[in-house]
């Protein structure tokens, strides 16, 4: 019986961390709109001692990651879906988990 209990836990936990990490996710990728991208620029600093601009992400590197992510927030959202349906019909399976009255 401590072993069903811990299980739901467990999957409870997973279901909530994932939700996190969809919801981190979906900021990230609203936050960076490919259509405001710019190439990322930093300075480097050369064995003389000058300094030289260099791209450290490219609009077409941050590009890919953005739609890296897209993929990888339905693909997250399908499992996440997936799980609730199956925990919602094992609730409904089990029944209310409610004592009635007359039996306390």
């Amino acid at each position: 019986m401590a072993k069903a209990t811990t299980n739901k836990t467990y999957i409870n936990t997973e279901l909530i961390w994932a939700e996190q990490q969809l919801h981190t996710w979906k900021a990230y990728v609203d936050k960076n709109p490919l259509h405001k991208m710019k190439d990322r620029i930093s300075n480097k600093t050369t064995a003389n001692g000058g300094i030289i601009p260099m791209v450290v992400a490219s609009i077409e590197a941050q590009g890919k990651f953005i739609q890296e992510t897209m993929k990888n927030y339905l693909a997250l959202l399908e499992v996440v879906d997936r799980l609730r349906e199956k925990e919602e019909s094992k609730r409904e399976a089990r029944g209310s988990s409610e004592v009635p009255p007359r039996m306390q």
